[in-house]
């Protein structure tokens, strides 16, 4: 499993062969610790899934995306989401793991429910994840109730007016609510998340310069206590992250499996912030949203983290960082299928 290159061939529900790649393992591997022993050998080089075909139409309705309707999408992203929902099963069917948020520690109940966003008028609920378009599906959700005109509306974004959130709901409601109503959440890159959370927040927001970035220098650099919090490194973003509990961190940098718990909450669909537009307009055409609303246009002021920035940033950050950091972001890459990060020397150099 840890070369990449093993498979194994089931057989299909349509009756062919599917190829699965060793990404399908990641539950046992991470069962067995095997991946983390991976990660402190300094096995990081990029894992990517060999070509395999897609499962057959039995085996899509049962897996439940839209009811049995596959999303559109060329063979790669099919799949991936063959390849997510496989590994989730795997992990998720572990008998340590949840069944329901009712068997989660109240703290991470809470916050779970804390980012489940309901829509009663169609039946669905949304678990936003900070740096993943989430302001963008608010506004959608505002727009859905009314309380907007359109998506292209200019105005700052306030999250908390005029959005119903299920923490906010009876017990009773709740369960009601996640038994029957349509779930889906966005995923997107582990460290792509991270580096976007921290270009975002300490180059361009005061108050998370004040109210973390002023600790962390002081924490971390010597002679740091004069910092206006304005000129945190990466590589002291990280070492915090390192020291900080999962279940404690800011939304912003918080692990997704933490934010939205996907083996105590079934969701129906699981997009990937890598085909946004196509995957957020299924979603729409799924819960019967009016023609009219669409996914908002990216802001012309929006700067993406490119490939080549991420590249930058990893490969000038110690490897000790981040090889002792992955542990703590695992269930983020084995769940939702994204590849380790490829940090070695080789790569590095290119």
């Amino acid at each position: 499993a840890a070369s990449g290159r093993s498979r194994s061939r089931p057989r299909g529900a349509g009756g062919g062969t599917v190829l699965l790649p060793s990404m399908l393992m990641f539950g046992v591997i991470l069962a067995s610790s095997g991946l983390l022993l991976m990660i402190e050998k300094g096995i990081l080089a990029e894992v990517k899934p060999p070509p395999l075909h897609p499962a057959g139409e039995g085996e899509r309705s049962r897996r439940g995306d839209g009811a049995g309707q596959e999303p559109p999408g060329d063979l790669e992203s099919r799949v991936l989401r063959d390849v997510r929902n496989r590994t989730i099963r795997a992990v998720c069917g572990q008998r340590a793991m949840p069944r329901s948020v009712w068997e989660l520690p109240a703290g991470q109940r809470r916050t779970v429910l804390r980012h489940l966003l309901v829509s009663d008028k169609y039946r669905f609920l949304y678990c936003y994840v900070p740096k993943v378009a989430c302001s963008n599906w608010k506004r959608i959700l505002k727009v859905l109730d009314g309380a907007l005109e359109s998506v292209d509306v200019k105005l700052k974004m306030d999250h908390k007016s005029d959005l119903v959130f299920l923490a906010d709901m009876k017990p009773d409601e709740i369960s009601y609510r996640l038994k029957n109503y349509y779930k889906f959440l966005f995923v997107r890159n582990p460290m792509e998340r991270l580096l976007s959370a921290y270009r975002n927040k300490f180059g361009e927001i005061k108050e998370y310069q004040q109210k973390y970035g002023v600790e962390i220098v002081r924490r971390y650099r010597k002679n740091g206590g004069n910092s206006a919090g304005d000129d945190v490194t990466f590589s002291e973003f990280l070492r915090y992250l390192l020291d900080e509990e999962a279940e404690r961190m800011n939304e912003h940098w918080m692990p997704i499996y933490n934010l939205c718990q996907p083996c105590a909450v079934r969701y129906d669909f699981i997009g990937s912030y890598e085909r946004l537009n196509a995957d957020a307009n299924y979603v729409l055409r799924r819960v019967q949203s009016p023609s009219f609303v669409r996914f908002p246009e990216r802001q012309s002021w929006y700067k993406p983290v490119t490939a080549e920035t991420l590249h930058y940033y990893l490969c000038n950050t110690q490897r000790r960082l981040i090889k002792e950091l992955l542990p703590k972001y695992i269930l983020d890459f084995s769940l939702f299928a994204y590849p380790l990060p490829n940090i070695t020397s080789e790569f590095c150099r290119q």
